[in-house]
């Protein structure tokens, strides 16, 4: 069918929205060559594609999707993609601020086509888990957001009492190790696009006081690109400084884990975290894993609520329980998932930064680090956000000359805001009494 579609095309005739569905029929179902797509796709570009082929395609495609089916309303944003202006990613962008205001966003977005970096990009660079299961997404939209609203509870509980955060929850220290949280690799110069950059960085960062060193490697999972990073860096400060290594799920299979992990073990890293592409979910695949690899395993990160991760604990497929406030039910979630992991004699790490991670981690006896994530050599730390007043701060110079950062004083979370920067960047404004 495809054949008959290019000749027609390049005859100048367009094609029916039955010809056009049969075709992508078969480009879907594998049946068509590269070479064959990519002229179809110019034949369309050069005719100028019609009302009912869009819709013949169309229709083939929603038949192939998967579906997901989240609870409640949701909202998609389309943005600037395919214009050849090339902004920054509008759209994602926007999607935070919709989803910080409460309302639930089901994200479409694809690599880039006519810009450096389409919103799938941007979203993996961030961390964000690409290749979920429908029923990953419908957990993601329908867990995800709840957080933000018990946060800011705690904050005014502190403020009513007149007591910071941390010692509501029963914490005592004011000083929390850090370390230092890379960004995904790229493939600029002065950014992390070796093996030897990773390990520059570390000793940019253990000279700034870091004591510890945590490598998110590149988005494409290359075994041997991934371990040579790893020894890279292990060889410049491994008897330095604690590292981490963090595959972000980006390892394809459960052998590309057992292969990383083994050059793990030989490097005597701390750590291991969301070793490869099973969505950092499947209890029996770390439990595999574990049999072969001796670092310890960190995963949860992308399992929400308490009885999951718990689950994962008790059934030994992970050494560390994670836990973020933002996405873990607030403060009283994640302390939750904290009290349950010392019941059971573990360790819970939290997840990013923000005056929220600082007093839950000071709540925690058993958390070691705290994450200055995603931080790069050349690019300001964007997960510092520009809201706080009164000289608090994430970015990458944040820790002390003991590779540590503080508690902010004062009631509640101990930081001011500035409103009238929260005001500029709102959509919506809803008041809670």
């Amino acid at each position: 069918m495809i054949t008959d579609a290019i000749a027609k095309l390049i005859s100048g005739a367009s094609l029916s929205q039955a010809e056009a569905a049969a075709t992508t029929r078969e480009i879907m179902a594998g049946e068509a060559t590269p070479a064959q797509i990519g002229a179809y796709l110019v034949a369309l570009r050069m005719t100028g594609e019609t009302p009912e082929e869009m819709a013949g395609m169309a229709s083939v495609m929603r038949e192939n999707a998967f579906r997901v089916e989240p609870n409640g309303d949701v909202i998609d944003i389309v943005g600037t993609g395919g214009d050849s202006v090339g902004p920054f990613n509008v759209s994602t962008a926007a999607s935070f601020v919709v989803a910080a205001a409460g309302i639930h966003v089901a994200k479409h977005g694809n690599r880039a086509m006519s810009g450096k970096m389409g919103s799938a990009d941007l979203l993996e660079a961030l961390g964000v888990k690409m290749q979920l299961s429908p029923e990953g997404v419908n957990r993601c939209i329908g867990e995800v957001g709840i957080g933000a609203l018990d946060i800011a509870l705690w904050d005014l509980a502190g403020k009513h009492h007149g007591a910071p955060v941390y010692e509501l929850l029963g914490g005592h220290r004011t000083k929390l190790p850090a370390y230092a949280s890379t960004i995904g690799g790229d493939r600029h110069a002065d950014g992390l696009s070796s093996p030897e950059a990773y390990a520059d960085f570390a000793e940019q960062c253990l000279e700034l006081g870091y004591k510890g060193y945590k490598m998110h490697g590149w988005s494409n999972g290359d075994v041997q690109e991934e371990s040579a990073m790893i020894r890279a860096v292990a060889k410049r400060v491994g008897d330095k400084m604690t590292i981490m290594y963090d595959s972000s799920g980006h390892l394809k299979t459960l052998a590309d884990a057992i292969q990383v992990g083994r050059v793990c073990d030989e490097c005597n890293l701390y750590w291991y975290e969301d070793p490869y592409a099973d969505g950092g979910i499947s209890i029996h695949g770390h439990q595999m894993l574990k049999k072969t690899v001796n670092t310890p395993i960190l995963v949860t990160e992308f399992v929400r609520n308490l009885e999951s991760t718990t689950d994962m604990l008790v059934a030994g497929a992970t050494d560390f329980a994670r836990a973020d406030p933002d996405y873990d039910g607030g403060l009283t979630g994640c302390h939750k998932v904290a009290v349950a992991a010392e019941g059971l004699g573990m360790d819970v790490e939290i997840h990013s930064c923000g005056p929220a991670m600082r007093h839950l981690m000071a709540a925690c006896r058993n958390a070691n680090y705290y994450e200055v994530n995603l931080v790069h050599p050349d690019c300001p730390n964007a997960w510092s956000l520009p809201f706080y007043t009164g000289g608090y701060s994430d970015q990458l110079d944040c820790v002390d000359d003991d590779g540590c950062v503080g508690i902010p004083s004062g009631s509640g979370f101990g930081v001011g805001y500035d409103w009238d920067a929260i005001q500029r960047a709102s959509l919506e404004t809803t008041i809670i009494e």
